[in-house]
């Protein structure tokens, strides 16, 4: 079980999905209705540079939407601080839940 996790960086809003597996296909799904649906079409997506982020079928939707896609430095997890920090809190909150709903 994954969780992908995108945040605005100016309202500082989560928005998270739980996922079998983090395909291509499976983030620009997300991308599409968690996102673009509900809130916008962003001006800019920053990733990391993991292959599921980086392909073709990223690249076709962020050139159908006009999305500019950038990547954060290698190896430098500061860089998505912002995501970073919303990982942690999310996973203190399922530490809680499964602590205190082990039923």
């Amino acid at each position: 079980m994954f969780i992908l996790v995108a945040i605005d960086y100016f309202t500082k809003w989560i928005e998270a999905v739980t996922l079998a597996s983090i395909t291509a296909k499976a983030v620009a799904r997300f991308l599409r209705r968690d996102v673009i649906a509900r809130y916008g079409v962003p001006a800019t997506i920053i990733t990391d540079n993991a292959k599921n982020l980086n392909n073709k079928v990223i690249d076709e939707l962020c050139a159908q939407f006009k999305i500019r896609h950038r990547n954060s430095t290698p190896y430098c997890p500061q860089m998505n601080g912002a995501v970073e920090a919303a990982n942690k809190n999310i996973k203190k909150i399922i530490e809680k839940m499964t602590l205190n709903y082990k039923d």
